[in-house]
């Protein structure tokens, strides 16, 4: 039996990645496996370009030999055939017989269909065949067939040969179920689909783009990330793809494209590029962003972006419609109680503190200050930017309630416009908290007011009222009271677990720091609790650090 499993990990950069080796014991997975297979559309090399065929086969074609390629085109040959083969000669045949002919490919995009598969009885093919239930006929003996065997026969075989694995969590390398390692094939299958009509990157920090490359990584594809709008388009339309860019950057792209139209380039006048954002996700990293911290988590948005509630996004695509199953809230509710129980916020798990002593029998509202000028607050506060002012709405709002400013830690860093006197602040309100970490805090208020922030779904996480004074993402699914105007595209009442398995499982894509592979939510939230965190950029920090303290006093 060969030691090539039929459940494997694409081929990642870097080392080679074992989700799967050969066991000692015989066996037979169940039935419900192979469905599961078959529902996620894993094994083999599933990762491959699907194939970009001008009509489905009748048959489908495995030579290995030159012999082989002339008697299968005298039987099976024609315009209904489709040649799987690197060879040159295949290529030549399927040209002279009418036929089609590719190279690799993802087998599922072939097989579907319901095509003959003609193949040898060790090729993997037809072990994914007889899971989809494509008629095969077989060349030679091997691992998954024996030549005149019905389907049931190669059934069973896929089955003994799943079951001779050994099956292993890919960050830790413990053992886990067949079930986990499909899960996880699938999760990187969707991410690499989605990836795929990604020709470009543009607007992308210099400091991020390792982690950038990674998160749109294409197998055998090394993406462009350019400095110049134009040459992102240029490349869109020569390659028919789209443009990912950080959502900041959205206007150049529009105007680089006009310009290259009214000066009647290459450029055709229909070409508009489709914009794919990007953007840091809400469960960050170990550190700010400002002081180049490269992100652990981005979103990676194809309708919109979330931050943005004047036209729908992904993530309002996936809360408006998402059948959410009992598995994936019992997973949402765990993943919940995990990064509340860690006191993990957006930018990662602080040491325990002690949140100072509150007034006892008298309401506290906690006010997060945002960045004056951050996207989030101009496309979703309602026309309400100015942390000064921002105060002052919800001390009219809580006139009786004892009220803790809190400082955005990129603006006290000096790096972000938001800055308000302390002098100013405590005119209003009863105390600055810069310290300790957000999740104490959140522990101790009993309401947090905000424009957008996401502090306003960390304290829906831990059952705090939320009042919320712009239109962020978790607005209007009837878990906060909402004074900013909110689309009726968000007419559905969500769970607080549905809202977090939408915001924080299907919406995200994470990047293991340890093994910098794609990974659940699970895997980044573990290692920010063991400390497990490395950005790369540690020697730049202190120097960012020292810039925002001058910054601060120059502002």
């Amino acid at each position: 039996m060969t030691a090539v499993p039929l459940l494997r990990a694409p081929p990642f950069p870097g080392r080679p990645v074992i989700v799967a080796r050969l066991a000692s014991g015989p066996g037979q997975v169940p039935q419900h496996i192979l469905d599961a297979i078959r529902n996620a559309r894993v094994g083999g090399a599933y990762w491959a370009a699907p194939a970009a065929l001008c009509r489905m086969p009748d048959v489908v074609l495995r030579p290995r030999t030159d012999a082989e390629i002339e008697t299968l085109a005298a039987e099976h040959g024609g315009e209904g055939a489709l040649w799987v083969t690197g060879r040159a000669a295949a290529r030549r045949v399927a040209v002279r017989e009418g036929g089609q002919s590719c190279d690799v490919v993802d087998p599922w995009s072939v097989l579907e269909g319901g095509a003959l598969l003609v193949a040898h009885g060790d090729d993997e093919w037809v072990a994914l065949a007889a899971i989809i239930g494509a008629p095969v006929k077989l060349l030679s003996d091997g691992q998954y067939g024996r030549r005149g065997e019905e389907r049931a026969a190669l059934v069973g075989r896929v089955r003994a040969s799943l079951a001779a694995m050994d099956y292993l969590d890919p960050f830790d390398g413990r053992a886990v179920t067949i079930e986990a390692v499909i899960d996880q094939l699938a999760d990187w299958r969707r991410i690499i689909a989605a990836n795929r009509p990604i020709v470009a990157a543009f607007g992308m920090a210099w400091w991020k783009r390792r982690e950038i490359r990674r998160f749109l990584w294409v197998p055998g594809r090394r993406l462009p990330i350019v400095r110049r709008a134009g040459q992102a388009i240029r490349i869109a339309a020569q390659r028919s793809g789209s443009i990912a860019i950080w959502p900041s950057r959205a206007a150049a792209i529009e105007t680089a494209a006009r310009q290259q139209r009214a000066s009647g380039g290459r450029i055709s006048e229909l070409f508009r590029p489709e914009l794919v954002r990007v953007e840091d996700g809400f469960v960050r990293s170990v550190g700010l962003g400002s002081n180049l911290v490269p992100p652990s988590s981005v979103v990676v948005d194809h309708r919109g972006i979330h931050f943005d509630p004047s036209g729908p996004s992904d993530l309002e695509h996936i809360l408006s419609c998402e059948q959410f199953t009992v598995p994936l809230l019992t997973r949402a509710a765990s993943l919940r109680r995990t990064i509340v129980g860690a006191q993990i916020s957006k930018y990662g798990a602080l040491a325990p503190t002690a949140a100072p002593s509150r007034t006892p029998g008298r309401r506290l509202v906690l006010v997060p200050a945002q960045v004056e000028d951050d996207m989030s607050v101009l496309a979703g506060g309602g026309g309400l930017s100015s942390n000064f002012e921002f105060l002052r709405r919800t001390r009219a709002l809580e006139p009786e309630a004892e009220i803790w400013f809190r400082p955005h830690p990129d603006v006290d860093a000096g790096h972000r416009k938001g800055a308000v006197p302390d002098t100013e602040v405590l005119a209003i309100a009863d105390r600055i908290v810069r310290e300790p970490s957000m999740a104490a805090l959140l522990e101790t208020v009993d309401a947090v007011h905000v424009i957008t922030s996401l502090t306003g779904f960390e304290a829906l996480m831990r059952g705090r009222e939320v009042i919320c004074h712009g239109t962020p993402f978790y607005a209007g699914w009837g878990l906060t009271r909402d004074l900013g105007a909110v689309p009726e595209r968000r007419g559905r009442q969500l769970s607080l677990d549905e809202l977090v398995a939408g915001v924080l499982i299907l919406y995200p894509r994470y990047l293991d720091p340890v093994t910098g592979l794609p990974c659940p939510p699970e895997t980044l939230i573990e290692r920010m609790t063991s400390r497990r965190m490395r950005s790369g950029m540690e020697w730049l920090q202190p120097l960012r650090q020292w810039q925002g303290r001058i910054m601060a006093k120059w502002r």
